[in-house]
């Protein structure tokens, strides 16, 4: 994929504005490698290997916090450790605003960075400018607007977030995928000189609004986030329109953890067959459906 000011890109398809040269196109194409499938928080190596094994298609790293009330970015030798110790895509977390932590994941080489909203803020009016890096970034949204706003500082991955308590409520975030679904359709059926209104209300830049509509879909890969522990909350995300899901590391704290993995990344691969569904969902975290 040629180097160049890529806004949206989704299988085949490249939108460009410009001839300027950047990373944007290349984290955009990155990006699109872990589409369709599972990722996994993890919070040392022994884990990370295990979701390895059971078919995840990239870890996601967090840290056990014991008190305290700031959560900043994971040690580290931590990531490096974890770095050592698979071969599949890593993903490590940096404060909203804190360009410093993104360079320093840049520098010891994680695969993507996740500036994350569950972590304490460093800057509470500004945003990393995403597009001064060559890793590609993943952010977390509510709503279309603020989707589209990442994407304008660089995003190459949209991660619409629900639950961040972990007690595997799922109502959240359907009802923040939902509305973002909702809004594409509704979005599609506006006239071009509509466009102009719905970028306004919703916050967004125009030209990731006109592209939006012209795809029928957000312009980077799209995973859902939070609440997710059962291999049918996986489908579910699925068929709502995602590309893939985020699980918690909760995942890991039953008898079968690599069961519990595998039976989601499996429910993710054949999220429209129920039949593969009730055979993944059965003793899957050591519940029933």
């Amino acid at each position: 994929m040629a180097d160049e000011s890529v806004l949206a890109v989704y299988n085949h398809t490249t939108i460009t504005d410009s001839k300027k040269k950047n990373p944007f196109a290349k984290n955009l194409g990155r990006a699109q490698i872990i589409r369709g499938g599972a990722i996994i928080e993890v919070v040392n190596s022994k884990q990370a290997k295990l979701a390895e094994e059971a078919g995840a298609c990239a870890i996601t790293i967090s840290e056990s916090h014991n008190g305290g009330d700031v959560l900043r970015m994971v040690d580290p030798s931590l990531i490096k450790e974890i770095k050592r110790s698979v071969n599949i895509p890593v993903i490590a977390k940096s404060r909203i605003g804190h360009f410093v932590e993104a360079q320093i994941l840049e520098s010891i080489g994680v695969d993507y960075i996740d500036e994350n909203e569950i972590l304490t803020p460093a800057d509470d009016q500004n945003f990393i400018n995403k597009r001064n890096f060559r890793v590609p970034f993943l952010c977390g949204c509510q709503g279309l607007g603020e989707a589209l706003r990442r994407i304008r500082e660089g995003a190459s991955l949209i991660r619409t977030q629900g639950d961040v308590i972990g007690n595997g409520d799922i109502v959240d975030l359907v009802r923040n995928v939902r509305s973002i679904m909702g809004e594409i359709r509704v979005l599609n059926n506006m006239d071009d000189d509509e466009v102009f209104a719905f970028a306004k209300k919703i916050s967004a830049p125009y030209d990731l609004v006109i592209q939006t509509k012209q795809l029928g879909r957000l312009p980077v890969v799209h995973f859902a986030s939070g609440g997710i522990v059962t291999p049918a909350d996986a489908a579910l995300m699925m068929q709502l329109g995602c590309d893939g899901v985020f699980i918690g590391s909760e995942v890991f704290m039953n008898s079968d953890p690599y069961n519990s993995v595998r039976s989601i990344v499996r429910a993710v691969m054949h999220y429209n067959d129920p039949h593969v569904l009730a055979e993944c969902g059965r003793g899957a975290g050591g519940r029933d459906f």
